[in-house]
């Protein structure tokens, strides 16, 4: 296997993973399922930190090359968009975490809708984002083993979306 052959089996995995837990979050909202969703919700923000960080540090910048900035610009702007997704649905889920071991009712039809959508909304850039992987494949090698090298680096690190964009990511939204 070559590396950018292993590049592309792991960032569609990563993806993979994102999308499953965004539907299974979905489910969870629709089910009404309070700890569902703040575990999601974690899950979520945990995957996505590392991912996004070596995207946006290594990734990024060598598909400047393939694309132009106004292209790149679109992704980070992407990026930005699911950061504040993200931070609104861990502010829902945040209703239902537990005091003690109570946990409040279910959410509400108008919380669930709101927590559905928020979700919906970052799906698209998980599709369109696993297409990138094309684009990898016509880099010089030393490019994707700077990727694989930077993203070993970030999970690492393995800062959660919201801690990453917080404080490493030089993009504040």
């Amino acid at each position: 296997m070559t590396i950018t052959d292993y590049f592309t089996e792991t960032f569609r995995a990563e993806h993979r993973q994102v999308r499953d837990l965004l539907l299974a979050l979905i489910a969870a909202f629709r089910a009404g399922d309070p700890r569902r969703i703040s575990a999601l919700v974690s899950a979520l923000s945990a995957a996505t930190g590392p991912h996004f960080r070596y995207e946006e540090e290594a990734m990024y910048p060598v598909l400047v090359s393939v694309f132009g900035r106004e292209y790149v610009d679109k992704l980070l702007s992407d990026h930005d968009g699911t950061i504040r997704n993200v931070r609104e649905l861990a502010e829902l889920a945040e209703l239902y975490r537990p005091a003690d071991l109570y946990w409040p009712d279910e959410p509400d039809e108008a919380q669930a809708a709101w927590g559905i959508e928020l979700t919906r909304e970052i799906l698209p850039h998980v599709s369109d984002c696993d297409g990138l992987s094309l684009m990898v494949e016509t880099l010089p090698e030393d490019d994707v083993v700077h990727i694989l090298a930077t993203r070993d680096v970030a999970r690492e690190s393995n800062l959660d979306l919201l801690t990453w964009a917080g404080t490493v990511r030089g993009r504040h939204v």
